[in-house]
């Protein structure tokens, strides 16, 4: 699913998950059911399956993840 087409609450309801665990890449599994969000798990350590987790934004997911790895190494370096 493109992710403009997730419904709100389950985006906040992942960022929030992600966020608990710290500054960092990871995969949240949820399950949605009627109205609840229910968080499943929190992967540290998420796979990006080629065809799967970019088959709406391609490239384009690929060159978000690195840039926001390289974003966050300038910062610790202090550039």
């Amino acid at each position: 699913m493109a992710v403009e087409k997730v419904p709100k609450k389950v985006v906040k309801t992942a960022l929030k998950a992600a966020k608990a665990m710290g500054n960092g890449f990871y995969g949240v599994d949820l399950k949605e059911s009627g109205e609840r969000v229910v968080i499943i798990e929190v992967n540290d350590n998420p796979s990006i399956d080629m065809g799967v987790e970019d088959l709406h934004a391609g490239q384009m997911l690929y060159q978000q993840i690195m840039s926001s790895m390289l974003r966050q190494l300038d910062e610790l370096n202090g550039r």
